[in-house]
């Protein structure tokens, strides 16, 4: 099909420069940003591409309404708010950009490290108290530390190559094989658990990996370890993870997403009731945490929509 005759709907607002680059390109542009998923289920029939973030999930009821859909692009890195399987199963063809933001959060993430391990945060709230301590704000050098990283795609990756100015040692691990580089030896999860000192997890939100760091995954470790979660909030039970912090067994975290995040990754409560675990991260000086950000620049804006719409072009060409 040529462009001309494709109507595209965007359910979420991005960079203009998507909305620009298929205009340009001759599709046919509509938007409704408002509407519920029931709404937008009752007229989807009428288009042949879906932008989405993470308004609502595209499951069964959405793809069965969705009898013209062709493809379905999300302006981000995962899919799992989409039932891909079955989306598949329809031949409606998957797009995402992980190429787009892989930089930001490989950068997020060694701001998390380099913050955590040198106590900056604590510190700088202290100073603005008018409390100047030294001692017990010291921290600790990068170098020679042992890097695990869980995933080795694109985050995993640009975290690794961001490693490369350090005097340190980086470790991946992937379901894939033959994934490590110049930048991170591959090795197996028990060579991780066994040597790493730092733990960044780079994972996809899957039913393998839904609460993976839990109380015996953390004390299968050797040695104590600062954990960094820039990957999916669910990834991480928080109940426990507060535990190994408080028995020192993790040293401290840094974390961008929680578990207690929407599907929209927009919030965290409806209402004011906030779980006792994560009270425990709010007060505590050795965790950093940051509103699900770490992809979240304003160039990663500009080159996730420049990614999409050219990923969506290319579909017709």
């Amino acid at each position: 099909m040529k462009p001309e005759s494709i109507k595209i709907l965007h359910i979420d607002s991005n960079h203009t420069l998507l909305w620009n680059q298929l205009q340009e390109a001759g599709f046919t542009n509509e938007s409704d940003f408002t509407s519920t998923k029931e709404e937008i289920e009752a007229k989807i029939q009428n288009y042949n591409g879906i932008v989405i973030r993470s308004r609502f999930k595209i499951d069964k009821t959405f793809l069965d309404k969705a009898t013209n859909l062709q493809f379905i692009a999300r302006v981000g890195a995962g899919l799992e708010s989409i039932d891909c399987d079955y989306a598949i199963s329809k031949g409606i063809h998957l797009i995402a950009a992980p190429e787009g933001n892989r930089n930001a959060v490989g950068e997020h993430t060694i701001g998390m490290l380099l913050s955590l391990m040198n106590k900056l945060n604590r510190a700088d709230r202290l100073v603005r108290e008018g409390k100047w301590i030294r001692e017990g704000n010291r921290g600790f050098e990068l170098k020679g530390k042992i890097i695990g990283i869980i995933g080795y795609g694109n985050m995993g990756k640009s975290f690794a190559k961001k490693l490369r100015g350090f005097d340190v040692h980086v470790l991946c691990y992937d379901i894939q094989e033959n994934v490590g580089d110049e930048n991170a030896k591959q090795v197996s999860l028990q060579e991780i658990k066994e040597q790493a000192d730092v733990l960044s997890l780079h994972i996809p939100w899957t039913t393998e990996t839904d609460k993976m760091v839990n109380t015996n995954f953390i004390n299968s470790f050797a040695k104590p370890f600062w954990l960094l979660n820039t990957s999916r909030g669910k990834n991480v039970v928080t109940a426990d993870l507060v535990t190994a912090l408080q028995s020192e067994k993790i040293l401290g975290a840094g974390l961008d997403v929680l578990e207690y995040e929407k599907l929209s990754f927009e919030n965290l409560f409806l209402d004011s009731n906030k779980p006792e675990a994560y009270q425990y991260l709010l007060d505590s000086d050795n965790v950093l945490l940051s509103p699900h950000i770490a992809g979240w620049t304003f160039e990663s804006h500009k080159k996730l929509a420049m990614t999409i719409g050219n990923k969506i072009i290319s579909f017709y060409n």
